[in-house]
């Protein structure tokens, strides 16, 4: 990846870690169009409404404590007037399509295997917008059912945009609500399949944040205070290895000119009106605009 590199991420709330450090870095990116999405069969239903331009229609809400909701969408997207929900949700679809058209990588991050299935549609749904669990079945997705999403998800790139990369991650982030043995579970199907994808299929790989999170960094001091998401060092680490892996060696010297710019701007002088202050000023003006005359994309 470099500075001309367009990067897709999408997936469960690890991929905002990874995101954020892109957004930091000035990298170009979009992420998650549709809100946080855990189960691969969701990430496999997005693709297809855009491989498809299928777009979301009154059909697709559901109406509960006095707010719409889709249940392919993150609550995020929730409100209070129908047509604004469908209007923000589609422009996230066509938002989506025309930067995949163009993307070059395309971060997967995988949350979990168990998922719901919604009684009165029976149909699979990504979010529960906190509707009462009896209305849902508990399912734990098989590896063959998630090797087929992943492979479907494979084919829409193969079909809107060939040259993608997909690197596939999976959360370090432990699902405890299901229990350890089911968290467990859930990581070892997600795991498994993937492997089997990229076995199988060109410009897939697979980035092991899960096993850095477990193994490298399994000391509670890596993890915040809910003891299940990884904490700034932690993330900070995993970054580290992401960098060393795939950011090329002229795009690390310019994140690191780039850090150093916005450690400058986050900088809160004791007495902005002094001297000092000004000629402080002046060269970091002097180096914002060296990055964004050799970076065009890139503006402070």
């Amino acid at each position: 990846m470099d500075y001309n590199s367009k990067i897709f991420l999408i997936g469960s709330c690890f991929v905002k870690n990874i995101g954020g450090k892109l957004e930091y870095f000035k990298f170009q990116n979009k992420i998650n169009p549709l809100g946080i999405l855990f189960h691969p069969a969701a990430i496999a239903r997005f693709f297809e409404r855009v491989a498809n331009q299928t777009l979301f229609t009154e059909s697709d809400l559901v109406f509960h404590n006095e707010r719409w909701h889709c249940m392919d969408a993150h609550s995020q997207w929730s409100g209070n007037d129908p047509k604004n929900v469908l209007e923000n949700l589609n422009n996230s679809i066509k938002e989506a399509t025309d930067f995949l058209q163009n993307a070059t990588h395309v971060i997967i991050t995988l949350g979990t295997a168990w998922g719901y299935r919604y009684k009165k549609t029976g149909k699979p749904v990504a979010n529960c917008h906190k509707i009462p669990q009896k209305e849902f079945d508990k399912e734990l997705a098989g590896i063959d059912a998630i090797y087929a999403d992943l492979a479907s998800i494979l084919a829409v790139f193969q079909e809107i945009n060939p040259q993608i990369r997909v690197v596939f991650t999976v959360s370090p982030v432990r699902h405890l609500k299901d229990g350890f043995v089911e968290n467990q579970r859930s990581k070892a199907h997600l795991i498994a399949a993937v492997h089997q994808v990229i076995e199988k299929k060109d410009r897939a790989e697979y980035f092991p944040s899960y096993e850095i999170m477990m193994d490298e960094l399994r000391d509670y001091r890596f993890y915040d205070r809910d003891l299940l998401h990884p904490n700034p060092l932690a993330v900070d680490y995993i970054w580290e290895k992401f960098v060393h892996v795939y950011l090329s060696p002229k795009a690390q010297q310019w994140a690191e000119k780039i850090d150093e710019v916005q450690r400058a701007i986050a900088h809160r002088p004791f007495n902005p009106d002094s001297e000092a202050h000004g000629l402080f000023q002046k060269k970091l003006e002097r180096k914002k605009k060296q990055i964004e005359e050799n970076l065009p994309n890139i503006r402070f």
